[in-house]
């Protein structure tokens, strides 16, 4: 089955010159075989985040297609770090002002995700995503991939975000709760 829906990924490397085979490229494979279309990039500084979306944005004919932006990337709860520097999920949001209109922004759990209501609602205002989610808990133990490749498949026959978490939740309600699965919109 192909869908229309598709994700554009973005890891965070210590080093983009190196091929990396990473879980994260192994679980889009697996997506792919199940119809969900993908693009997967690396980035191991601010500035090569930016060039990677905003070739996305301007060069690629199908973005209005990429329903899910998945950031794989380490950091705390309000800030994702790259090449050992921090930036703040804000500095992030003013970076794609108005350029992710309609878009679901979703983090793995290698960085937890904890927004207080008036910073995800200062990231979705900016950037006009649809939503931000992600993980509450990190936990190098267990990682998201597996909850995250079941979110991106309700994403593909579901457009109302709150039906898509009640789906996650009542079908992997225990990975869900100890990952802290959580989307604000």
């Amino acid at each position: 089955m192909e869908y229309d829906k598709f994700i554009f990924s973005l890891e965070a490397v210590p080093d983009v010159e190196n091929e990396h085979e990473t879980e994260t490229t192994k679980s889009l494979e697996q997506l792919a075989i199940q119809g969900i279309e993908s693009i997967y990039q690396v980035c191991d500084t601010i500035e090569s985040l930016e060039e990677s979306l905003t070739a996305l944005l301007y060069d690629d004919h199908n973005f209005t297609n990429y329903e899910i932006i998945y950031l794989v990337m380490k950091g705390e709860e309000n800030n994702i770090c790259l090449n050992n520097y921090y930036y703040s999920l804000e500095e992030i949001a003013e970076l794609f002002e108005g350029k992710m209109r309609g878009k679901i922004i979703h983090f793995a759990n290698s960085k937890p995700l904890d927004l207080t209501a008036e910073e995800s609602q200062y990231f979705l205002d900016i950037t006009g995503a649809r939503a931000i989610s992600g993980y509450g808990n990190y936990t190098s133990k267990v990682t998201s991939s597996n909850l995250d490749k079941v979110f991106f498949s309700l994403c593909q026959d579901e457009d109302d975000v709150v039906e898509i978490v009640e789906t996650l939740h009542e079908k992997h309600y225990t990975i869900c709760k100890l990952l802290d699965f959580r989307l604000y919109y």
